[in-house]
């Protein structure tokens, strides 16, 4: 697959946004140029707000702007924007049903060289507990744009999560994107696997891998994790029977817990969940070193497939 940059996407797909509609403010906590948002800054000086390394001042900031009929766009890595800002996007946004959007970048494991005090793998988890926001999760950088476009578009809260470095690329031009909607990028009557952000590319190898074996995997883009295509997995349980989830974040909250909830409560289905165990990342000058040593790798995936047809 070839690669691109989900932040290169961002940042200049933030700037054609900003050239459609005038109420568009992009808040920055001094990472701008990390983030891209200094494309943003440059074309529109004005419209852009250097707060400095204060997240939680950037998310009042953020609620007072929107509160005035702005759409404030508040970037910042994931870590601190989400784990240092939670109150005030509980209560100072969220609560008071604010049109504000909030992305959240190097996510995960992706700022590895950064070690693990820059490393998030909660903020889905976190994101989910809060009535109303919208918390989406793109693959690559064609997804990325799309999610924008879309979030943008909506009138409310959205969480946005977004990765650093180069990504496989998934999706082409032609792309189909709706938050809340999730793509079947595969079909299959063997198993399911539902994936998101970098571990969608890895769920698809993994597919393509498991077809020397005739077996048969779904796979299925689940890039908006709130709220979640329910029907979309209700309907991967009884024609495919079993389900593998696969993402960057916490096996405890995410992806694989908000999939698990469905089944629970529906269609009681075997599954297993790919994701970061209970413990904490660690350094790495490899991303996809770190990626195969905490065991986000297709082939743990395929692994996994082969191990819950077996519980069929």
């Amino acid at each position: 697959m070839e690669q691109s940059s989900q932040l290169e996407s961002f940042g200049r797909t933030l700037v054609e946004l900003g050239r459609e509609r005038e109420d568009i403010v992009v808040l920055d906590p001094d990472v701008a140029s990390s983030t891209k948002t200094t494309y943003f800054a440059e074309t529109f000086p004005s419209r852009f707000i250097r707060v400095g390394i204060s997240e939680q001042d950037m998310l009042g900031i953020a609620a007072g702007l929107a509160a005035s009929g702005k759409t404030p766009v508040a970037v910042g890595f994931a870590m601190f924007i989400i784990g240092r800002g939670f109150e005030q996007i509980a209560n100072s946004i969220a609560r008071q049903g604010l049109n504000a959007k909030i992305v959240g970048t190097h996510a995960g494991l992706s700022p590895h060289a950064d070690g693990e005090s820059h490393q998030m793998y909660g903020d889905v988890a976190l994101m989910r507990t809060i009535p109303n926001i919208r918390v989406v999760v793109p693959g690559d950088a064609p997804s990325a744009v799309e999610a924008l476009k879309d979030a943008m578009d909506y009138r409310g809260q959205v969480y946005l999560r977004l990765m650093r470095g180069l990504t496989p690329t998934v999706y082409g031009e032609d792309i189909d994107f709706e938050m809340g909607r999730a793509n079947v990028l595969r079909d299959g009557s063997d198993a399911t696997i539902v994936a998101n952000g970098i571990m969608l590319s890895l769920a698809l190898t993994a597919a393509e891998r498991l077809i020397g074996e005739e077996i048969d995997v779904r796979v299925i883009d689940m890039h908006t994790v709130k709220p979640l295509d329910a029907g979309a997995i209700e309907r991967a349980a009884r024609e495919t029977g079993a389900i593998v989830t696969a993402e960057e974040h916490s096996i405890i909250g995410g992806l694989g817990s908000a999939v698990a909830e469905i089944l629970v409560e529906t269609i009681p289905t075997p599954m297993e969940r790919i994701g970061i165990k209970d413990h904490f990342g660690e350094s790495s000058r490899s991303y996809p070193e770190l990626l195969s040593h905490v065991g986000l790798t297709s082939d743990t995936i395929a692994e996994a497939v082969r191990r819950i047809i077996e519980r069929k």
